[in-house]
């Protein structure tokens, strides 16, 4: 049969059935497989997932095209301009991630600073030998300070739940404004990276990954944070350089660091395993039932609109 939708994952819940029964021509494949390679050329439409990059090669290959969709928020993996000169429509998932993602970064604040990995291993390994004063100690929160990258949805959400844990929080985005964010329970100073930096005990990745962030936390800008500084990272892989994360979480200038996402997973650079003062996780920022239901649900309406359904 011909091929009108081609998408690399069948997702979860039950969007890409019911897209299925108005686009019976619809072929899930593994991408890169067999498969899918030789489904591309009859495609009118591609869904994939944010580790999936395509290329404008792909999009020569796929001369049918009409839309292209990522169940994502990110669309860094994908040939926007290529798409655009093409006329090839893009679909996201903005939107429905928000909470999800904010409540993963407090988490892995709070898995950091009350050292909940390593608390566990020491129940699990039997070498906990009771309650001690000094034992597994970590950094308060009420009073600090976190500075946040990206005033977006994600970064506002995050706010509103560290101000609740007596945190104050400062914004950074790609804007350059100055002012206030209202981020919904209060106001924030929206401050210029070089003065957030050196304010910030914490600092959250909430900014997508585009040409003006990749590289963003270099390492110059990294020893600009104080010494025992705490970065979490939801937002992608690529803005923070992990090499210079890596070496001063060695040197202790960095006091730990939560990461999410990781400059190009799937395949995580080796020096993590055994960098200190880590939580590692594998990319679930919206992983919870109710949002990639959501996520899956608003990529198949959005595919449908394209192909004009």
């Amino acid at each position: 049969m011909s091929i009108r939708i081609l998408s690399t994952s069948p997702f979860t819940g039950p969007a890409l059935a019911a897209l299925g029964a108005t686009y019976p021509e619809l072929l899930v494949a593994p991408y890169r497989s067999a498969a899918w390679e030789a489904a591309l050329p009859e495609a009118e439409a591609l869904a994939v997932i944010v580790s999936e990059p395509i290329t404008e090669a792909d999009l020569e290959r796929a001369p049918q095209l009409k839309v292209l969709g990522t169940c994502s928020v990110g669309v860094n993996h994908l040939p926007l301009q290529a798409c655009e000169a093409r006329g090839i429509a893009v679909v996201n998932t903005p939107g429905v991630l928000t909470d999800a993602t904010a409540d993963l970064a407090l988490t892995l604040l709070l898995a950091l600073t009350r050292r909940v990995a390593e608390g566990e291993r020491m129940v699990r390994t039997g070498s906990w030998t009771g309650w001690a004063p000094d034992q597994l100690l970590g950094p308060g929160l009420p009073g600090k300070v976190c500075g946040i990258l990206g005033s977006g949805p994600i970064g506002q959400a995050f706010a509103r739940r560290i101000q609740a844990l007596g945190m104050q929080p400062l914004f950074w985005d790609r804007t350059g404004a100055g002012g206030e964010v209202d981020f919904g329970t209060g106001r924030a100073p929206r401050l210029p990276l070089g003065k957030l930096l050196p304010r910030s005990a914490f600092l959250s990745l909430h900014c997508p990954l585009s040409d003006q962030t990749r590289g963003l936390l270099d390492r110059a800008a990294l020893e600009r944070l104080p010494a025992g500084a705490v970065i979490i990272n939801t937002a992608r892989g690529g803005i923070l350089d992990e090499n210079a994360a890596i070496d001063l979480l060695a040197s202790g200038h960095l006091g730990g660091a939560g990461m999410d996402v990781y400059e190009g997973e799937p395949n995580l650079n080796p020096r993590w395993l055994q960098a200190p003062r880590t939580v590692l996780l594998p990319h679930l920022g919206s992983g919870t039932v109710e949002t990639r239901d959501a996520m899956a649900s608003l990529l198949c309406e959005g595919i449908a609109r394209a192909l004009g359904a």
